[in-house]
């Protein structure tokens, strides 16, 4: 109690919170999603107003770009694990805080166990496939979601299933086409940004916890730090939409969110790697009269441009490896096969090119 009097003194006064509601900061358990932008003065306020635990989620390292935004950090934390890092930036500004560091990437395999654990999500991350990820999640535990996002001088705050509200996917059912909606590392973001934003979510957590003011559910809040206008936009619950994930429950742990949102990753393996395989099957995508051959590999003659025509004659059974001359073509016909629900895919970096070029280097 003594400590609540000191260090938490300006907000006991306040006669909305007392020493009870300090009592509920103290009890509540919040976990972050990302330690970036958004993630540091979200976890900077809440350890500084005293939530009680917080866990940090983030797989990714500090770099020098971050810096300029991610206020947490400094030149100390350079390739350092941003969730370690963060854990010891906060840990000095509050140590009767209980902070836990998870660095690790969420996925669908670990989402659900990590949510169980807290009362509130929220959201710090800055790619379509975590978002869905993370709101999928908090349906299935039945956890409230403080969403923020940011786009080079705007923002959006909200507050999802909540209270019978509505969701993440009730306001974008869809992502974005993929590539539409540039990152920050492409188009950039005023550094002050994701303070702004980050400590309305920050705030909003707050409210949640005390049960304080006109919290976000079912409203978007959109901001300009150019104009400082904002607006509030009204967002209505669909049944579909949450009943549709729900349903998820059983294969929710299988979903591949990058495939949902367009996002597909081709392995890249290099010549080496290709000679050393066992039990594939490779596919030359070039044209007929392309040259060199690579009959060591045995491969299945298939151009890009009739492979889907031809994409019976693929199993989806094995691994499936493909070249073309250089790389260009392989990589594009590995998007197809990965689109059309094949899994095991990678393309030879190089091509047949590099293929020729280790097996004369193996023979001398």
């Amino acid at each position: 109690m003594s400590s609540f009097n000191s260090r938490y003194h300006r907000q006991i006064i306040l006669p909305e919170i007392g020493v009870s509601g300090q009592e509920k900061l103290d009890n509540a358990k919040v976990l972050v999603i990302g330690a970036g932008g958004l993630g540091c003065p979200i976890l900077q306020y809440l350890t500084a107003a005293g939530i009680g635990s917080i866990g940090i989620i983030d797989f990714d390292v500090v770099e020098s770009s971050n810096l300029h935004r991610q206020i947490l950090y400094g030149a100390s934390s350079l390739g350092i694990n941003k969730a370690i890092a963060a854990k010891q930036r906060l840990t000095d500004l509050n140590s009767e805080v209980t902070i836990t560091a998870y660095p690790e990437k969420l996925t669908t395999k670990n989402a659900c166990s990590l949510f169980s654990k807290y009362d509130i999500i929220v959201d710090g991350s800055d790619n379509f496939s975590t978002r869905y990820l993370v709101n999928d999640a908090c349906i299935l535990m039945n956890k409230p979601l403080v969403y923020g996002a940011i786009f080079k001088f705007e923002g959006q705050v909200a507050v999802f299933n909540y209270k019978n509200g509505p969701t993440y996917r009730c306001l974008f059912p869809e992502p974005p086409k993929a590539g539409s909606v540039p990152s920050c590392s492409e188009i950039g973001v005023l550094g002050v940004l994701p303070g702004i934003i980050g400590s309305m979510q920050a705030n909003e957590v707050l409210k949640i916890v005390l049960d304080l003011g006109d919290i976000l559910n079912g409203k978007l809040l959109q901001f300009d730090c150019l104009t400082m206008q904002s607006s509030a936009f009204k967002i209505h619950r669909s049944e579909l939409q949450i009943s549709k994930t729900k349903a998820l429950q059983n294969d929710f742990e299988t979903m591949n969110y990058d495939t949902f949102c367009g996002i597909i990753q081709v392995v890249e393996i290099d010549a080496e790697a290709a000679f050393s395989k066992n039990n594939v099957q490779y596919i030359d995508v070039r044209e007929p009269h392309e040259q060199p051959k690579i009959e060591d590999l045995a491969p299945i003659y298939i151009p890009l441009g009739k492979l889907l025509e031809e994409i019976q004659n693929i199993s989806k059974e094995k691994e499936t490896i493909l070249f073309c001359q250089s790389g260009i073509r392989s990589k594009k016909a590995a998007e197809l096969l990965l689109d059309n629900g094949f899994n095991n895919i990678a393309h030879i970096k190089g091509g047949a090119i590099a293929l020729s070029e280790y097996q004369a280097v193996k023979e001398v």
